[in-house]
């Protein structure tokens, strides 16, 4: 299986890619950058591009599946517009290039709350991709929906850093359909974005088939074990 990592420098990218690496289903891996990652790997396949004009890279999209894990905040972005940008245009050229050269597979990561009606800027945007990129018609699409990723990220995030301080804790009064809402570790994402990938293979449904993943599917896809 040939796969694609769209975000492999963040937080849960860098853990699927990992991932990917070490799974003997997976035949290659293909990784759009702005810079060389370090260090190489046999099944790694860098390229360098530019993300304000991936139609110009078209061919490197050609793909058995994609897993777009994409994503910024307003405050890094520096505005609700390079913000929209990075969460919504680059996702969707690329979710759009791959199923144009044949992917019949796109695991994205969306958000809990996500949706085109929400009064929030950032879940409104993530709403709006998922509408999107399901009428990209992938024979298989699965939109995982976390809340809190918890992690050690590269950049610093004041905001998350005090939530990743005091989710464990409140995790244990959101119970029944505040279940979702619980912080998760951004491994476990990565994992059952991985086991699903492989437990589905080469072979999508004719589809097109659409799952949501939240907080306990994503647990139970994560402890999946694959052969």
């Amino acid at each position: 299986m040939k796969v694609m990592v769209l975000g492999a420098t963040g937080l849960t990218g860098n853990l699927v890619l990992e991932n990917l690496l070490a799974r003997s289903e997976v035949g290659s891996v293909v990784v759009p950058v702005r810079r060389w990652l370090a260090p190489d790997e046999p099944k790694l396949e860098q390229h360098v591009i530019d993300f304000d004009n991936m139609d110009a890279h078209a061919e490197i999209f050609d793909v058995d599946a994609l897993v777009c894990c994409i994503g910024t905040t307003i405050s890094k972005a520096g505005s609700r517009a390079a913000f929209r940008k990075v969460d919504y245009d680059y996702a969707l050229t690329a979710a759009r290039l791959a199923r144009n050269t044949g992917a019949r597979a796109l695991i994205l990561m969306s958000a809990v709350g996500a949706s085109t009606t929400s009064k929030v800027f950032y879940s409104r945007v993530k709403g709006e991709l998922e509408d999107a990129v399901r009428a990209l018609n992938f024979p298989y699409l699965s939109i995982y929906h976390p809340s809190l990723l918890l992690g050690n990220r590269q950049e610093q995030r004041p905001a998350e850093s005090l939530g990743m301080a005091l989710m464990p804790v409140a995790n244990h009064g959101l119970i029944g359909p505040l279940r979702k809402y619980r912080a998760i570790e951004a491994s476990t994402v990565a994992a059952a974005m991985v086991n699903e990938l492989v437990m589905l293979g080469e072979n999508a449904a004719p589809g097109p088939v659409v799952k949501i993943r939240e907080y306990t599917d994503i647990l139970r896809i994560a402890k999946m074990a694959t052969v």
